[in-house]
């Protein structure tokens, strides 16, 4: 009896121990510590805020502080004897400095998430021998500034982990094969080299995003079992290999974008050959001499089939020769009675006296003036080509004297016109009326700088001419038209603005087994995210921002494999001012327009931001995204993403590094799409 209550005595001595050391935690005064110097942090968020409700300081088993606005640098050595913390979520804020090895040391780490920040430096892990395995299962630190990393391969646990849009610069270390429990693999846009092979070996990935990077090697051959990968995107690599229809279709067109030198192999099932039993005799042939008939035959064939091609072919040319003189009739009659022509110089005075102006009026009846004596004193520089010989006589003569029949829109910043140059170049040409007050100097200086600026969701310039006072831009052809246009005055979800036969949703996804409202609401997602991409690498990848001035969705384009290229990025916003913040918030304009379907109007805005306060934003969502479930509760996140942009105090309105971010969160993956 007397051993029995000794025991119990001894266990109730060790349990109130226990409990008083976990009541008497000093979590809060090392978090305290931690955060001094990092501004917007409140202690008061982990006071009384927790189960331990008797307790006056009890531990703290997560610190959850993600898009607070937090500024500064965290002492991250006051967080390693944190022993109860095994989450970490700290997104989308502005931390900076580096990210101190010890917090990997912590015994119940299971999640880190510091994505969207500022952070840099080396990725310091504790070697191998020095440490235990550790307990962490998912790692996140996406879009911020680290330079390096060492030693992942103690991370037996590991599920989850995103390294993209960082700036590493460096070929995959060999320690990747060890994360053999990896199921989601994000390292796009890191600036890797390389081949895949450290990572070829991981059986059990789920989510491979290799996109953006200087990758090489064969494909699949170097990559993981692709049987098990339920979302793949190896685009903008210099993989070489060969490309199997099925994985177009299983993973979509948009995976394989720019990806290298991959040759495309369909799998179609070809028609069976025609077997001859070799035990059945051949038919026989009846009838007198079968083999001279036979030739008889073949020779009326021979003389009939000469016959026919030569009267074919002579009809063919005879309607070429007429269709070809009936064109130049036309022409030369067009070339009489347009008073622009430049062709026959005798029938224009201002083109004898070799003097301008030389004018083009456009379909509103605006007009726009090209004061030069003549239009081969001006040439087109071309960036890409630099050694095409043009000048603003072949843009003239490409555009039918700037005709109306070539006039696509007629923009804020000028006119614009479709052409096709020497070579079958085709361009969109436009004629930039804000700059004319600028001098030949700073206009040539302007085109250079935005040529530097080059991003798979930008539309860069092309080219340039300066025509006297008239400067010209010219970019790629987009042939699917811009954003507006698709979503206004196309059908829903049709591609290409010039052939309607083409299964969009299958082409999107490739997934005959997706409803289409389900394809429309990933290739939107899609859409946005390619946009917010483009206005975080305007704003953050150089040394100083570049402010787009206009973000309006007829300004985002369409490439073939709908992927979305920003226009007119910084041209305009020397006559209307404008900053980043700015821009955010007519990224949320876009962004709204994109859910709703309606135009981005004041009124669309603030009656959305209503229905968002409310939690009744599903009610304003585009009635042809007829999804629901899950499908609907990613929308509504996307609307709260344009309702963050939006906000009236542009202090209060997110980074675009900080949106991409969390739009890329809400990522409807293939997985959920079928």
């Amino acid at each position: 009896m007397k051993i029995l209550f000794r025991f119990t005595l001894i266990i109730s001595l060790i349990l109130l121990a226990e409990t008083s050391s976990i009541c008497n935690s000093t979590d809060q005064s090392l978090l305290a510590k931690a955060f001094a110097s990092v501004s917007g942090f409140n202690i008061s968020w982990f006071i009384n805020n927790n189960s331990h409700s008797n307790c006056s300081n009890p531990p703290i088993p997560e610190i959850k502080l993600p898009s607070k606005n937090l500024t500064g640098t965290i002492s991250w050595k006051f967080l390693k004897n944190m022993t109860q913390l095994h989450t970490i979520d700290l997104s989308n804020n502005y931390l900076t400095g580096s990210v101190s090895p010890l917090i990997w040391l912590l015994p119940g780490l299971a999640e880190i998430n510091l994505a969207g920040n500022r952070l840099g430096g080396s990725i310091e892990l504790p070697k191998p021998a020095l440490s235990k395995p550790s307990p962490v299962r998912k790692i996140n630190l996406s879009f911020n500034r680290f330079k390096s990393f060492t030693y992942f391969s103690n991370f037996p646990n590991l599920t989850f982990l995103n390294l993209s849009h960082n700036n590493f610069l460096a070929a995959l270390p060999s320690w990747f094969t060890n994360l053999t429990n990896l199921e989601y693999l994000d390292i796009s846009g890191c600036n890797f080299s390389g081949n895949l092979k450290p990572i070829s070996g991981l059986k059990l990935l789920k989510y491979l995003d290799i996109s953006t990077n200087q990758f090489t090697g064969n494909f699949p051959a170097d990559f993981p079992p692709l049987g098990n990968i339920k979302f793949l995107n190896i685009s903008l690599n210099k993989f070489s290999g060969v490309l199997d229809s099925k994985q177009v279709q299983k993973f979509g067109k948009a995976a394989f974008v720019h990806a290298g030198n991959l040759i495309t192999h369909n799998n179609t099932t070809t028609t069976p050959e025609l077997h001859i039993n070799p035990h059945k005799p051949p038919p026989k042939i009846r009838g007198k001499n079968p083999i001279k008939k036979i030739k008889h035959k073949s020779k009326i064939k021979k003389k009939i089939l000469i016959l026919v091609t030569s009267l074919v072919s002579f009809f063919l040319a005879l309607a070429i020769f007429f269709f070809t003189y009936c064109m130049c009739k036309k022409r030369r009659k067009t070339a009489r009675q347009n008073k622009w022509s430049i062709s026959k110089p005798i029938q224009i005075p201002f083109r004898i006296e070799k003097s301008g102006p030389f004018a083009f009026e456009t379909e509103s009846g605006s007009s726009w003036v090209a004061d030069i004596k003549e239009p081969t004193s001006a040439p087109v520089v071309m960036f890409e080509k630099p050694l095409m010989n043009l000048t603003f006589k072949d843009l003239i003569a490409a555009t039918s004297h700037f005709g109306k029949e070539s006039l696509l829109a007629e923009g804020r910043c000028g006119p614009v016109y479709r052409a096709v140059l020497p070579g079958d170049i085709h361009v969109a040409i436009k004629v930039l009326e804000d700059a004319r007050r600028l001098s030949h100097d700073e206009a040539v200086a302007m085109f250079e700088d935005f040529s530097r600026l080059k991003h798979p969701n930008l539309l860069p310039i092309s080219g340039y001419c300066i025509a006297g006072k008239e400067k010209l831009v010219l970019y790629e052809f987009m042939a699917n038209g811009d954003l507006h246009r698709w979503l206004h005055e196309l059908p829903t979800g049709a591609l290409n603005v010039e052939d309607w036969s083409t299964d969009t949703w299958e082409l999107q996804t490739g997934s005959s087994n997706a409803s289409p409202e389900k394809m429309e609401w990933h290739t939107r997602h899609r859409i946005s995210v390619g946009v917010a991409r483009g206005l975080a690498y305007l704003h953050h990848a150089g040394s100083k921002p570049v402010v787009h001035g206009h973000l309006v969705p007829s300004n985002i384009l369409l490439a073939d494999d709908f992927e979305p290229r920003i226009a007119d990025f910084a041209l305009s916003q020397d006559q209307v001012g404008g900053s980043t913040e700015d821009d955010v918030y007519n990224f949320g304009v876009v962004l709204v327009e994109l859910l709703t379907g309606q135009s981005g109007s004041r009124e669309t805005i603030d009656w959305v931001r209503r229905l968002v306060k409310d939690r009744q934003a599903a009610n304003a969502l585009d009635s042809r995204l007829r999804g629901g479930g899950d499908l609907v509760s990613e929308m509504v996140e996307c609307l709260r993403v344009g309702y963050l942009c939006t906000a009236e105090a542009p202090g209060k309105r997110p980074t675009m590094q900080q949106v991409l971010g969390l739009l890329k969160d809400i990522h409807p993956s293939p997985l959920e799409l079928t």
